[in-house]
Order: structure tokens, then sequence, then C-alpha cells
């Protein structure tokens, strides 16, 4: 069963249909809506700031979502996919969102609408994504516009599998 702990008075909420792996850690001030998936040994800390998360959101095999005390909080829209080993840190992501495998989104970042934050980028903090966009790079910079196939067939095709393939955990 996943490590859900409370911390500092606040215990971790989730909508309906979610699933967590046996080894996932879930701590402190986290709300999450329905069909969310944590996936094995991600982290997610809401021990020094809150941690909102909409609906159909996955994180990934050894991803970690933080925040700063005091500081910034983490707000995740719908439909997000945090991918492989990435770090998501105080920071806003809007809806229909891929945060790529091991990338790296620091404090007061804000990435809007149906954007794709490539695989092994870095946005620096108070990197602002415009919607629709491709962001990578170390530091990440925008490289082209999403076409509605790659929207159709990354954003959204993954957001919906991690929401399948965690129907294979609950049979």
């Amino acid at each position: 069963m996943a490590l859900i702990k409370t911390c500092r008075g606040k215990t971790p909420v989730h909508g309906n249909d979610c699933w967590f792996a046996e080894n996932t850690t879930i701590v402190g001030d986290v709300a999450m809506g329905d069909q969310c998936s944590v996936w094995f040994n991600a982290v997610i800390r809401g021990d020094v700031n809150s941690i909102e998360m909409g609906n159909k959101v996955n994180v990934q095999d050894g991803a970690v979502i933080h925040c700063t005390f005091e500081k910034t909080k983490t707000v995740l829209g719908n439909n997000v996919s945090i991918g492989h080993n990435a770090l998501v840190h105080g920071c806003t992501v809007e809806d229909n969102v891929l945060i790529g495998m091991g990338s790296i989104v620091m404090d007061d970042c804000y990435i809007e609408s149906g954007s794709i934050i490539a695989a092994g980028a870095v946005l620096l903090e108070g990197t602002r994504v415009e919607a629709g966009s491709i962001y990578a790079g170390v530091p990440a910079k925008k490289v082209k516009e999403i076409s509605p196939e790659l929207f159709e067939g990354e954003v959204m095709r993954i957001a919906n599998n991690y929401v399948k393939y965690s129907g294979w955990f609950k049979e």
C-alpha cells in the first residue's frame, strides 16, 4: 500500500478512481482530483506548502512534486502527465500538458495549456511557457508550436493511456 502520511495536521486527499503504486509516497497538504495515478517510487511532498492536482493527472515512476516553504505552492491542472524522473517544484501547470522524462520545472514557472516540456528540459525559475508550444533544452526555450496531431498523439494520448494503465492494477 502507498505511504500516505499526515504532516503538520494535513492529510492528502484524492478523488474517485485514483491509483497509487505500493511504494509511492504522498505527504501532507496534497489534494488531487479523479482518475489520478501515482506510479512506482514517485514522491508528492506537500509538507512545506500545498500541492493541488486536477483530474487525470499521472505522476510517473520516480517523479518528485514539491514546493517551497512559505513561498511557492504547486498547482497542476487536468490531463497533466509528469514523465518518469521529472522534478516539478513550486510552479503552476495548466490543463493538457506533458512534462517529459527527466525534466526539471523550477519555482514560479507557469506552463500554459496544451504545451510539452521535452525530456531533459530545464525550466529555470520564473519561466513562462506559451500555450500550445514545445520547450526544450537547458535552459529550456521555445522550439516550436504543437501541431493538432502532436497534441492528440502525445499530450492527450498519454493522459488517457495512464488512466487505462492504472486500471490494469485495479483488477
